[in-house]
């Protein structure tokens, strides 16, 4: 199983509305299933976007589809849904520590930004996990096409923040979305207590 394709670190796209390597916080505007999200931007152009949902784990032990790797996952050790597309594709982002240019990647992995990358899940893991400082594997992946995201962006279905390190990797996804919202230096902080019962907030 693999997700799309992505182009290397050379291809990420510049301009003030492209947000590849930053993170979508969802608002209520972003429909059910990207309720509380927190999406990572792995590519953004005037093509489209592909992103991967970090806060949704399923029930499902990673054993369940890639046994191979279950041993080497960043607990919590189950499957995560990327987003509603492609779910009969699995995709593994890995932190890889230290510097490396495109050219110097660890075997098997596809360097993205600051210190990301994706893993290719057909490797046998002993020969990539020793280069590698966390893995977590997603089913499916968040996708837009041409001209979608910037036209949800310009409507403010999302929130864009920057992205840390430790986000990709965080032991406790579900409460991701209030600590990506508490620590905002701005009114977003504000939104921590905001509720789906309108007359509570």
């Amino acid at each position: 199983m693999s997700g799309p394709e992505l182009p290397g670190p050379a291809a990420t796209p510049s301009g003030p509305e492209r947000v590849t390597g930053r993170l979508l916080v969802a608002t209520p505007l972003t429909g059910e299933f990207f309720r509380r999200s927190v999406v990572l931007v792995l590519h953004h152009d005037e093509d489209g976007a592909h992103g991967l949902a970090l806060n949704k784990p399923m029930d499902a032990e990673v054993a369940a589809v890639l046994p191979d790797w279950q041993p080497h996952v960043t607990a919590p050790t189950q499957l995560f849904q990327g987003g509603p597309v492609g779910m009969d594709t699995a995709m593994g982002l890995v932190g890889v520590p230290g510097d490396h240019r495109a050219d110097e990647e660890p075997m098997g992995v596809s360097l993205l930004f600051g210190g990301l990358g994706l893993v290719d899940l057909d490797v046998p893991p002993p020969l990539v996990m020793p280069e590698l400082s966390g893995l977590r594997i997603f089913v499916g992946y968040s996708g837009w096409g041409a001209g979608q995201l910037d036209a949800e962006l310009a409507e403010g279905a999302w929130y864009v923040v920057d992205l840390e390190p430790r986000d990709p990797f965080r032991p406790d996804p579900d409460q991701m979305w209030q600590q990506v919202l508490a620590r905002q230096r701005s009114t977003l902080s504000l939104l921590v207590t905001h509720t789906d019962r309108p007359e509570l907030n």
